[in-house]
């Protein structure tokens, strides 16, 4: 009993952890330095740092999982018109087909799956 409440601990700390990076991420991706996306760049390179870092620290995939699920979660919830009708994450610009965050709202599940899905490193070592 005491391994399966620890687990959900687990869980449920990984996935806080990750709406607190999701929020932070979608409001750093908006930064540029000249043209060059360094608020995307940071904030897409400490994501994909975290939920590597929760996999190999916790030896499990749904950590990691539930880690990506707060981070979208938070992603989407900012990216939505807020209740005075500031907008975190805005649409591309008539003309302009793609912009930090919209391609942030991308990164975020796409580097979750990759990470869940990643194969163990330890069961590769066990089967040589």
């Amino acid at each position: 009993m005491n391994a399966l409440l620890a687990r959900v601990a687990t869980w449920i700390l990984a996935a806080v952890i990750g709406v607190v990076y999701g929020v932070a991420g979608t409001i750093g991706q908006a930064a540029v330095w000249g043209v060059v996306p360094v608020g995307l760049l940071v904030a897409s390179l400490g994501f994909i740092a975290l939920l590597v870092a929760v996999r190999i620290l916790t030896g499990e995939r749904a950590s990691a999982l539930a880690c990506g699920l707060g981070a979208m979660l938070a992603t989407l919830l900012f990216a939505n018109e807020g209740p005075g009708g500031s907008v975190v994450v805005p649409a591309p610009p008539e003309g302009a087909t793609i912009t930090p965050g919209l391609i942030w709202t991308f990164v975020v599940p796409l580097v979750a799956a990759l990470v869940v899905a990643w194969p163990s490193a330890s069961r590769l070592r066990s089967t040589n």
